[in-house]
């Protein structure tokens, strides 16, 4: 029986990542190096790597910054005092912030000046929740609290339930936040939510494009890193649907014996993982036996963010 090969479409690298390697590859170009990288400017060792051998450094703290350097946010967005650290560093900064980030930090602010209680649904620690807690203003009149979990949900206590507002972290399965929500307005029936919604487009269509293709494999296959939350929300999600999955960032990480007595395998990419990283799997399952069958219909993204004015040459 032939075994066969299936790519899900859309895969990879999504128009906020794009963005943001761009930013310091220009960063890069137009100033040389060194040029500083506030946190991974994406969650893929792969891309860290390239850029390192190009010359950015990644730092996690703006002290480790030389005063007046070319520095760089990263995608998943930072806190405003992030931002005001590297003012009084008289830092040259970048915002590669993903344009979608911006947008739930906008809503956070404008709830805030409305003394609005704020719910952001996310993981604590990951860097874009640490962003978007910290553009809370602290004059606002009222809180931001952060749940995680439907126990979470079922057990806040909010100070003003009757004025309330909610954001998620864009990177979250729909699915996992679907029950949060449901339980936060049955609790709090005066929630306010953003008119659209947080997750972004590009985690939306790749959790779509994974669930066809469980429907059409025995063992999906999502390249990513281990850091990254939407590579590991897709395996979730590929095993939600009853399909087994692995997370790779290599072509060495796939074992044979991992791939004994598949038939029908699939392939997906987190939104931070580039194409020729795809292919080096596709070659590696190619060389244990598998035929490249077909690339799935999907949507077609043509979302484009562009790069600050002055960076385009």
């Amino acid at each position: 029986m032939k075994r066969e090969i299936k790519l899900a479409n859309p895969r990879g690298f999504c128009a906020g990542v794009d963005r943001a390697i761009e930013i310091v590859n220009q960063a890069l170009l137009k100033f040389g190096p060194p040029v500083y990288v506030r946190h991974e400017v994406v969650h893929n060792r792969n891309v860290v790597e390239d850029l390192k051998s190009k010359g950015a450094i990644f730092v996690e703290q703006i002290d480790e910054i030389p005063e007046g350097a070319i520095t760089i946010f990263s995608a998943h967005g930072v806190s405003k005092k992030v931002v005001d650290d590297a003012e009084i560093k008289n830092l040259n900064y970048f915002d590669a912030t993903c344009p979608l980030v911006t947008k739930v930090h906008m809503e956070v602010i404008r709830y805030a000046r409305q003394g609005l209680d704020i719910i952001l649904v996310g993981h604590d620690n990951h860097p874009e929740v640490e962003g978007t807690l910290g553009r809370f203003p602290h004059d606002s009149k009222g809180k931001i609290y952060l749940v995680e979990s439907e126990i979470d949900a079922k057990n806040i206590e909010i100070d003003q339930p009757s004025n309330l507002a909610m954001v998620t972290q864009t990177t979250l399965s729909v699915d996992d936040t679907k029950s949060i929500i449901n339980i936060l307005k049955k609790r709090f029936p005066k929630l306010i939510s953003p008119s659209s919604d947080d997750i972004c487009y590009a985690t939306q269509n790749r959790q779509d494009a994974v669930k066809q293709l469980a429907l059409e494999t025995e063992l999906i296959i999502i390249v990513g890193s281990n850091n990254s939350s939407n590579s590991n929300r897709l395996k979730e999600l590929s095993e939600n649907c009853g399909v087994k999955s692995i997370l790779v960032d290599d072509p060495n990480e796939i074992a044979p014996e991992q791939l004994d007595g598949v038939f029908k395998l699939g392939i997906s990419a987190g939104a931070s993982a580039p194409e020729s990283l795809v292919q080096s799997i596709v070659s590696k399952c190619q060389k244990l036996g598998f035929e490249m069958s077909q690339e799935l219909d999907g949507l077609k993204e043509s979302v484009n963010f562009k790069l600050p004015k002055e960076l385009v040459s």
